[in-house]
Parts: structure tokens; C-alpha cells; sequence
């Protein structure tokens, strides 16, 4: 599936991205066939930066654009926050944080009534561990094998070997278990634990879905020995799986709740580290122990209360599920066509991940979904799946459009392996 030469347009944009941001990127995108530079993005769709490709988004850059490119609302909010606002000063008191702490804390379980500000999903990671840490007096933590939280310091320490082991960040109080094996996880918590940090469905494993009671046994295994359960919901909230925090679905409270990529709208960065109310306390000997210079900047508040107004809307929820249906019986058509492909589909509303039969199919599906005019990639810990995380406000007539696509994706994977 060769790709055409590019563009004298696309040429420069390729060139100067190599000399000056990564040739690694730019080399890995023209060897795998796939030469996309963002052009024109609006809704569902994105342009190639020559016009002449267009792409439904069913990546989304992992949740960060749940209501699409450029959503008319999120635009509207922002452009009046310009009107009046800039990122605001840390050290003092804000009403757009205030307003948006309050928000968060309505949507959220139990007494998660406090929130921390940062401009990154790791850094708001860094953040529920510092308190954990804090909180508890240890220094122990523990992660899921194959999980993924981020690229800054304690995030990338609690992540797969995969991303830290290159920048020597590898430490003995970061201990990794099997997802889904509670046994594992009684037998790792000890009285150095301070938490352990989930993902709800861990996107880069692959999505695997948490089995029945897993989160209870975790939540009493951490209740037990004294540690705190943070639970990511960076790519699973904000309605993605059909409720608005995806840890609704498996009926506990977490100590706390990371919220990032869509919070923002896909506009402008802004992240959530939302604790229960007595763990606030870890501020109180110095309010200024953690700060985030441009955490939750007032702009940034303004354009995410926008986002929890409408993500948390019985609707907008509504449509997430019927979605999710609509997809469910889609997925179960392509797999009777392709067999030889198609070993499973995985799937909490719009988090899902498509199982191939081998683990050299993802890349190549994320290839012939390019074709075939998607963009979905696969997922970095479990190549063996296709990641599919369409825009939470897809109509039906786009959805029908994007089971068309797929199933021509499919068409165009199977025809390169039988070549």
C-alpha cells in the first residue's frame, strides 16, 4: 500500500519538522505509508494540509477531541474568555477555578469534592501521587502491567517499562501487576503502598474491560492496608463509555479521579486531579508545597466548564449509548466478513478496541484504515488491537459512514495479506 510522492507543500512541512521537532516522527510516518499533516479540522473530520484527503477522526488523540474539531460551543466559550480572562496568576484566589473546582465536584462520586489544576494528563498523574505519598507517609506504588499514564516523572515511573526503562526511570517503590488479576494485587499491596494507580480501561493495553467485581476486590484490597486507589480517567471520562467517569460502571469511589485530554475541549490544555475532601488537608502546613504555573489557567477553566456542561447532559449521554449500540452491531457484521481479521470487538460505549488474530495487524490496520479514510491507530502495549474512539457526538448518518470505511479497511487488510 504504497503512499504517492508528496506535495511540494507537504515536502517543506515534512523537511522542516525532521530538522527541527523529531525526524524520528517524520521518518515513521512516511515509512509506514501514512504522510498526514492536520490541515483543515472541523467535527468528525480532518483535512490532509493538501485538501485532497479527508478523515473521519476515530482516534481523537485519545479522548482529546470528544466533541470533535473545533466544536462551535467550545470556540464560543474560549473566544469570550479572550474577551475578559488570560491564564490568570497561581498564587492567588480565582473564581474561574473556583467555578470549575465546583463543576468537577458535581459531576464526581462520593466526597471528591477538591480538585488540583495542571496543564498535562502526567502531570496531573505527578500530582495524585505526590498526595498519596504525602497523605500516607509511604512511598510504594503500583500500576498495571502494560498501563500507561503519562511521560513526566512519577507518571513515567508508574508506566511501562517500555517508556521509562530509556530514561533510567525504572525505581523498586514502582510495582507493576497483571490488570485484572486481583490476586496479584493482594499479594503486591503492602504496608509501603501508597496507591495504586488504574486505569479504568487501560487504552494503550488494549482496552481490556474490567471483570466483574475486579474493582471491588481493588478497592477493598486498598482499604485493607491503608493505601489510596487513584483511579486515570484520562481517556475513559467525560462521557466516553456511556457515563460520565467510567469507574460509574463498576460501583465504587476512588480516592481520586485524574481528568485531562478532552477536558479541554480539544482547545485549550487544562487537567483535574479530583481528591476526596479530607485529603485536601496535605495542603494545609503549606498551601504553596504544590503549585502549577499555568494549571488550570482562567481561560483554559472558562472553555472546560463548557465541556462538563455539555459531556454531562442526560442527552449528550443518551447518544453516547446509542452510539455505542449502533457500533456493537456494526462491529459484529465486519467480524463475520473477516474472520481471518477480526477476533474481537471490546467495548464500554465509545472506548473500544477492535482485537485483531495477530499482533502485526493493528499497524496494519492502522495503514489500511488511513486508506480507506479513517484515523485510527493501534494500541502501543497490545499491537494486536485497533484502537476505535470516534467523536462522542458523531450523528448516525456519520457513524453509518464510518462502519462503511471500516469495513473497506478491512477489504484493503485482507487483500495485502493475501498478496
Amino acid at each position: 500500500m504504497p503512499s504517492p510522492p508528496l506535495s511540494k507543500t507537504k515536502q517543506l512541512v515534512f523537511d522542516r519538522f525532521s530538522r527541527h521537532v523529531s525526524s524520528g516522527k517524520a521518518a515513521f510516518f512516511l515509512n509506514a505509508g501514512i504522510p498526514l499533516v492536520f490541515g483543515r479540522r472541523e467535527g468528525p473530520y480532518i483535512w490532509d494540509i493538501d485538501g485532497d484527503k479527508r478523515l473521519i477522526d476515530c482516534h481523537c488523540n485519545g479522548g482529546v477531541y470528544n466533541l470533535g474539531h473545533r466544536h462551535p460551543e467550545i470556540i464560543s466559550a474560549l473566544i469570550d474568555a479572550c474577551g475578559r480572562l488570560d491564564i490568570g496568576n497561581h498564587h492567588f484566589v480565582s473564581r474561574e477555578k473556583a467555578e470549575l473546582a465546583e463543576a468537577l465536584a458535581g459531576v464526581s462520586p462520593g466526597d471528591l469534592d477538591c480538585v488540583i489544576f495542571g496543564v498535562s494528563g502526567g502531570e496531573a498523574i505527578d500530582t495524585a501521587i505526590k498526595i498519596a505519598r504525602k497523605a500516607t507517609g509511604r512511598k510504594g506504588v503500583i500500576s498495571a502491567e502494560g498501563g500507561y499514564h503519562g511521560h513526566t516523572g512519577l507518571a513515567l515511573a508508574a508506566g511501562d517499562p517500555k517508556f521509562k526503562a530509556p530514561f533510567l526511570s525504572g525505581s523498586s517503590d514502582f510495582l507493576q501487576v497483571p490488570f485484572n488479576n486481583a490476586a496479584a494485587l493482594e499479594a503486591a499491596v503492602d504496608k509501603n503502598t501508597a496507591a495504586v494507580v488504574l486505569e479504568t480501561i487501560p487504552a494503550t493495553l488494549g482496552m481490556p474491560m474490567p471483570m466483574e467485581n475486579y474493582y471491588q476486590k481493588v478497592k477493598q484490597c486498598c482499604e485493607k492496608n491503608g493505601a489510596l486507589l487513584i483511579i486515570d480517567e484520562v481517556q475513559a471520562g467525560l462521557g466516553r463509555t456511556g457515563r460520565f467517569w467510567g469507574i460509574e460502571h463498576y460501583g465504587i469511589v476512588p480516592d481520586m479521579i485524574v481528568s485531562a485530554k478532552g477536558l479541554g475541549g480539544g482547545i485549550y490544555p487544562v487537567t483535574a486531579t479530583i481528591i476526596r475532601k479530607e485529603l485536601e488537608s496535605v495542603f494545609h502546613d503549606d498551601p504553596f508545597i504544590h503549585v502549577s504555573t499555568t494549571g488550570g489557567a482562567d481561560i483554559g477553566c472558562a472553555v472546560a466548564i463548557r465541556v462538563i456542561e455539555i459531556s454531562a447532559s442526560p442527552a449528550f449521554l443518551e447518544n453516547v449509548n446509542r452510539l455505542a449500540d449502533l457500533f456493537g452491531r456494526g462491529m459484529a457484521e465486519i467480524a463475520g466478513d473477516f474472520p481471518e481479521l477480526f477476533a474481537g470487538f471490546r467495548q464500554k460505549g465509545l472506548m473500544c478496541g477492535i482485537q485483531t488474530t495477530g499482533p502485526d495487524f493493528g499497524p496494519l490496520m492502522s495503514k489500511a484504515c488511513y486508506d480507506a479514510g479513517l484515523l485510527c491507530i493501534y494500541a502501543g502495549n497490545d499491537t494486536s488491537v485497533l484502537q476505535f474512539l470516534p467523536p462522542l457526538v458523531t450523528d448516525k448518518e456519520t457513524a453509518g459512514e464510518i462502519l462503511k470505511r471500516l469495513h473497506k479497511a478491512f477489504s484493503i487488510a485482507r487483500q495485502f495479506i493475501n498478496a
